[in-house]
């Protein structure tokens, strides 16, 4: 049987797992300089199997504005190259035999506006997620009580607790959406 805890526990986790999403999903959004986090997603196709790039090579930033990759198997270093063309980012790669250097250009006005969209895009999508997780706790605090298992007191207030943990989750979230967009709308 679940209990009261269990289920605020579980939301809370649910919801932190959500926070913790949004962050690596805003990191892979380019702001003004360079991140590994960039193109560490990017698939490569290494014999024959899709594969993140960070699991082939490693990935730096020795300048702002370039991403070095050094793959740890020299024969991958045309599939990594073709997969970052491949991967829409807008990254030329430049290889030398060993490494792949991508230079990031300089952001244009609108290009740092649409990033910016795309940021408050992928923050409501997480705030919905976190409503979602509030919604499906909520229905088993409801249950819980018609069942008899909790008292209409302790109900009101796993629902208050809730709330409060739902608008603490959303606030960082949009704390971490101010600092992306600072970030990428920094000239």
């Amino acid at each position: 049987m679940v209990t009261l805890k269990d289920s605020l526990e579980d939301g809370d986790r649910r919801k932190r797992r959500a926070v913790e999403a949004l962050t690596r999903e805003l990191g892979t959004i380019r702001a003004g300089r360079a991140n590994p986090a960039l193109v560490e997603g990017v698939m490569v196709d290494y014999y024959g199997t899709a594969t993140p790039l960070n699991q082939l090579a490693s990935i730096t930033t020795p300048e702002a504005r370039l991403l070095v990759v050094q793959p740890w198997d020299r024969q991958s270093l045309p599939a990594v190259e073709k997969a970052i063309l491949k991967s829409g980012l807008g990254l030329n790669p430049i290889s030398d035999g060993i490494v792949i250097r991508l230079a990031l250009p300089q952001l244009t006005e609108e290009r740092r506006r649409e990033l910016v969209r795309q940021v408050h895009k992928k923050v409501e999508e997480a705030r919905v997620e976190v409503r979602n997780i509030r919604r499906d706790v909520l229905e088993q605090l409801r249950s819980m009580e018609k069942n008899k298992d909790i008292s209409q007191d302790e109900a009101k207030r796993a629902q208050e607790q809730l709330q409060k943990m739902t608008e603490l989750y959303i606030a960082q979230m949009d704390a971490l959406a101010a600092g992306k967009e600072r970030e990428v709308l920094e000239v």
